[in-house]
């Protein structure tokens, strides 16, 4: 049995490893620019074809996205097949971000090509400011 005279000093390590924890977290989060691009910054190769894949896939969107035309269907539709015409962008980004194809990756990398999509609509059509 722990002597109750201890228990102070247990709640005092485990609040100092939870401050230290966080901090060192916190201190790694700032290092990056971004989650996923943080990821390779170690090696300056993969941090390089990183960055083009990303400046290739926002490159198509940024081309497929087009003014609005009378009769177009609404801006989700529109922003939906611009992502689905990148791709193949896409789909090379991934792979490289995501060697080793955990789902919950690719999900947000997925969610944040129809995201930039929809960005890019909403400027090709001057709703939305850069």
């Amino acid at each position: 049995m722990k002597a109750v005279g201890n228990a102070p000093m247990n709640f005092l390590r485990q609040t100092t490893r939870a401050i230290l924890a966080t901090l060192v977290l916190s201190l790694g989060a700032c290092n990056s620019a971004s989650i996923l691009k943080g990821a390779g910054y170690s090696d300056a190769r993969l941090a390089g074809r990183i960055d083009r894949a990303y400046e290739a896939r926002d490159a198509c969107l940024a081309r497929n996205a087009t003014p609005s035309v009378g009769g177009e269907p609404d801006i989700a539709t529109i922003a939906k097949a611009v992502s689905l015409s990148c791709m193949p962008e896409t789909n090379r980004l991934i792979a490289i971000v995501n060697p080793y194809q955990d789902p919950w990756v690719t999900t947000a990398m997925l969610k944040d090509n129809d995201d930039k999509a929809m960005r890019y609509v909403m400027l090709a059509r001057g709703e939305a400011r850069n």
